[in-house]
């Protein structure tokens, strides 16, 4: 798979996570912990805990990652909506780039394939969780919520004030996106 950014091909592959990924990926998940409010994790996990959290997700839904020249750039994931059998067809997406490779397409990439991955288990709808606020500060901008437009998700619903960190209160919005 061939991504563009300003005229520069870059060659990525996607593949399935392993447990042995673990580090490499709280690698960039942890500057999201601790320089953002994209994820409301407080404290970065140990690997061995995010290597469980791998194990736990692969036993049910895609797990995957690109990479490039052996490097991973980015994963993205499914997980459970709502823990009840009427919800079978219906998962949660989540999606982490590294902040040095974001804009490169990379993002589009993964979900895509993620969205595949999902239609092809019988997923029909997929739902993002994403932090928001009404003010962009140094922590929490609108670019996840602009992403998931892009990806031709739409907003269903919002959580006012629904958390908090690095002391302020942000929101919640779940978007939705309909794959199969």
């Amino acid at each position: 798979m061939f991504l563009r950014k300003c005229g520069v091909m870059a060659d990525i592959e996607i593949r399935t996570a392993t447990p042995f990924d673990a580090e490499e990926l709280l690698g960039i998940y942890s500057y999201y912990i601790e320089n953002t409010a994209v994820t409301y994790e407080i404290d970065v996990p140990f690997a061995e805990d995010f290597r469980r959290r791998i194990e736990k997700t692969l036993m049910k839904y895609p797990y995957i990652v690109a990479e490039r020249d052996g490097r991973i750039i980015g994963y993205a994931y499914a997980g459970v909506f709502k823990d009840r059998a009427a919800y079978e067809r219906s998962a949660e997406t989540s999606i982490y780039v590294d902040v040095n490779e974001k804009r490169y397409g990379t993002g589009t990439a993964l979900y895509r394939e993620l969205e595949k991955r999902l239609a092809d288990m019988g997923v029909r709808n997929a739902y993002a969780c994403i932090a928001s606020t009404d003010k962009d500060d140094e922590y929490l901008n609108h670019d996840s919520i602009w992403f998931h437009e892009k990806q031709g998700y739409t907003l269903v619903g919002k959580f006012h004030k629904c958390a908090e960190k690095f002391g302020r209160e942000y929101d919640m919005v779940w978007m939705e996106k309909i794959i199969g």
